[in-house]
């Protein structure tokens, strides 16, 4: 957030005077912090692994998705993309990189995720 910052009033301040640039500046600062502030809320930090399907935690403790796995994707090791579908509403996309999760989980994940786009 600092670095985007400052490279804003780095643009902004030979073109407007820094005095006329510190105000927008000021204001990309707020909308960042604003924006860093929500990912961090809405980042998942638990995964319970349920037999019909998966729920996926905040850290606040708030359900952030739960649903059956209804398609998946796969790059190599690294990455895995899963489609959570719920009883009533639309799917959800759920990304988990490898390294964020223990290797036991991240293959048991990957083995829920071919199953369930195959059926």
């Amino acid at each position: 957030v600092v670095t985007a910052t400052l490279a804003v009033f780095a643009c902004l301040a030979p073109h407007l005077g820094a005095w006329q640039a510190v105000p927008l500046t000021l204001a990309v600062w707020a909308w960042l912090a604003l924006c860093a502030l929500r990912y961090e809320r809405t980042r998942p930090v638990a995964l319970k692994i349920g037999p019909d399907g998966l729920s996926v935690w905040g850290r606040t403790g708030a359900l952030l998705a739960q649903g059956r796995i209804a398609g998946c994707s796969q790059w190599s090791g690294r990455l895995l993309i899963l489609a959570l579908m719920p009883e009533q509403g639309r799917s959800r996309t759920l990304l988990l990189a490898a390294d964020a999760l223990p290797a036991p989980i991240f293959r048991e994940l990957a083995v829920l995720g071919r199953r369930g786009a195959g059926a």
